[in-house]
């Protein structure tokens, strides 16, 4: 690319991430990598959404969402190094995270060390200041699995992947994933009042891929479930959206909504599309487009 030059009377045409000149002139960030400061950059620059947004605690205190799946497109990295980078900032005490539980996303405070007395970051010794490195690689065993399925998803040679019985912790990773891969919070923000409808598609696809049982029934047929389980692992927001508009579509009454939903889930993957194409072609055809 041929950019241009900047000229004496050019003034700045920019938007800028805000990070603390600190962070690079502070013996007590000397270990913390160059990403993790970028990343600390870009979760302070989400403080004042939350303020407009109301994302306030009952003690007053501003909190943050920033998913692994947003934090994997801001800094074009994998899985393991998106949850590497938080747990780095978690380690040298500049965020704090909080489960919410129940597919809700993850809190984060963003903590602000420029309170911090100047006297402590002067007297810092370097080998009390410096968090190990090993200490930031070793990732708990729910995070080594979810990095492993994000990365079976992304790699689609083989989709027909057994995804493996899993326990409680397995689960957690899992609704994790899931919240991450559907985009629930995009979805909330377009669907404000199918809250409750999209909290159910995503238990109900949790369900579905943390099932023991052979054989799930979808539209009448019984198929193995694997195959059920590999389909939904394909699901991403957009089918979702079109699931969502489907049933606004359909002017008859639904009796069972379970098996309407694993059906429409289940076939939104082959289906979408097939879809949008005859939309395509019919507003083509009606002189639309």
């Amino acid at each position: 690319m041929d950019f241009d030059y900047f000229y004496e009377e050019q003034s700045d045409s920019y938007t800028f991430y805000r990070i603390p000149k600190m962070l690079f002139t502070e013996k007590l960030f000397a270990d913390l990598s160059t990403d993790a400061k970028v990343l600390y950059g870009l979760l302070l620059d989400r403080i004042s959404l939350s303020r407009e947004n109301g994302w306030i605690d009952k003690e007053g205190r501003v909190y943050v969402f920033y998913t692994i799946r947003t934090i994997k497109a801001s800094m074009r990295c994998a899985n393991t190094k998106a949850c590497g980078l938080l747990k780095e900032l978690d380690a040298f005490g500049l965020t704090e995270r909080k489960k919410q539980g129940q597919g809700k996303p993850t809190i984060i405070y963003v903590k602000d060390f420029s309170r911090f007395p100047k006297a402590e970051f002067k007297n810092s010794d370097s080998e009390n200041s410096r968090v190990p490195i090993t200490g930031i690689q070793d990732f708990p065993k729910p995070e080594r699995n979810k990095t492993d399925m994000n990365n079976t998803e992304i790699n689609k040679t083989d989709p027909i992947l057994s995804v493996p019985d899993v326990d409680k912790d397995g689960r957690e990773s899992y609704r994790e994933y899931l919240y991450d891969r559907l985009e629930m919070e995009i979805l909330y923000e377009r669907y404000p009042y199918d809250r409750e409808t999209l909290d159910a598609i995503q238990t109900l696809m949790l369900d579905v891929i943390c099932s023991k049982r052979n054989y799930i029934r979808i539209a009448g047929d019984d198929k193995p479930i694997n195959v059920v389980k590999s389909q939904f692992m394909k699901v991403s927001c957009e089918h979702i959206e079109y699931v969502m508009d489907c049933m606004k579509e359909n002017g008859t009454k639904v009796r069972n909504i379970k098996q309407y939903l694993l059906a429409a889930i289940y076939n939104a993957p082959l289906t979408l599309g097939p879809y949008y194409q005859a939309w395509v072609n019919n507003d083509r055809a009606e002189g639309r487009i």
